[in-house]
This record gives C-alpha cells, sequence and structure tokens, in this order.
C-alpha cells in the first residue's frame, strides 16, 4: 500500500539543494506571516519522519533545537551512531528499503513523512509514495541535488490542490493515481 508522504520544497527548475548541498535559497523569500503553508495539518497524517542521512546533516548544520514530537528515523548506510544529544529522539535504520520500512512498520509506524532526495527517490522507485506536498520556490538555482530521479516506470499523480502564496510562492499536492488507459 501507498500510505507514504512527501512535503518539501524546491527550486522552480526542480532542485532541493544546490551543487554544495546547500538550502540557502529556501529563504530567498520571506515565508509567509502566521502561515505554517500547511506543514501543522499534513504533520497530523504521518506517524513517524523517514530522513536520509545528507537531510540529517543539513538539519544538523542549522544548528536549531530539534522540532519533531514525531519519532524520527534516520536511513543511512553509512553512519553508524545518532549524535548523544539526539539520543531517543532519532533512531538509525539501515538496510534495503524494504527492509526499512518493514522495521518502522514493525514497531508500529504505518504513515511516514519521507525526506529527502534519495529516500525520496527510492520510495517513488518502489511506488510507495501516495501524496506529494511539493512547494516551489520562483528561483532558479542551475544545478544541484534534485527532488526526482529516474523510474523504472511511469507513475501518475493528480493534482489535488494548488495555492500560491502573496510572497510569490507556490504549493501543490499530488494524489498518486492509477493511469487511465
Amino acid at each position: 500500500m501507498k500510505k507514504h508522504h512527501v512535503f518539501i520544497a524546491t527550486s522552480l527548475d526542480g532542485y532541493i539543494a544546490d551543487a554544495q548541498g546547500s538550502v540557502g535559497f529556501l529563504d530567498t523569500f520571506p515565508m509567509p506571516e502566521n502561515d505554517d503553508m500547511g506543514y501543522y495539518a499534513f504533520m497530523e497524517k504521518v506517524d513517524a519522519l523517514l530522513m536520509g542521512r545528507k537531510s540529517f546533516e543539513t538539519f544538523l548544520s542549522f544548528g536549531v533545537d530539534w522540532p519533531y514530537s514525531k519519532p524520527v528515523f534516520i536511513w543511512s548506510q553509512t553512519l553508524d551512531k545518532i549524535p548523544g544529544a539526539l539520543t531517543g529522539k532519532a533512531e538509525l535504520v539501515q538496510g534495503t528499503l524494504a527492509e526499512v520500512e518493514a522495521l518502522i512498520h514493525d514497531k508500529g509506524f504505518q504513515q511516514l513523512y519521507l525526506d529527502g532526495g534519495q529516500v525520496i527517490q527510492s520510495f517513488l522507485q518502489a511506488d510507495k509514495i501516495q501524496t506529494m506536498t511539493i512547494t516551489t520556490i520562483p528561483i532558479l538555482i542551475g544545478e544541484g541535488i534534485r527532488l526526482f530521479g529516474p523510474l523504472t516506470n511511469q507513475l501518475c499523480f493528480q493534482c489535488t490542490q494548488t495555492k500560491r502564496y502573496e510572497n510569490g510562492l507556490v504549493q501543490q499536492v499530488f494524489e498518486r493515481v492509477a493511469p487511465s488507459i
């Protein structure tokens, strides 16, 4: 079943980070005042987060307090431990997508928030994403880390919501649908 969800921002040309791995372009336009852009409502429909190592390391570089109240799993083949300050807040998981997904599901978490380019691309490749909420930052950065990668099969999504914010950002929600023949 496709129970997993994405909530992410990209540049206009489809990058989630620049060539150096920086997400500084996300701050090009000020966020709307008193508007979480649907983030808290999105978080209500997920049980836990599955984040890739690079996204985790990027978050750590911000030097801010841990913002998540739900369980967070860090999927990495290279990390051997979670920093001590985050013990009990994040858990390292390793293995194939099927192994990681089974491990998290066995812990009782079914609806995952997927974060990170490789994580999202892996779950798309396995056709396990139900919804994607994508906020487009109207800036071209030219190169970097793409949100989407190669697929074995086409995946059809239907845009169920589009919202334009006063700051110029556009957010779209896409729901996975069966292809029409």
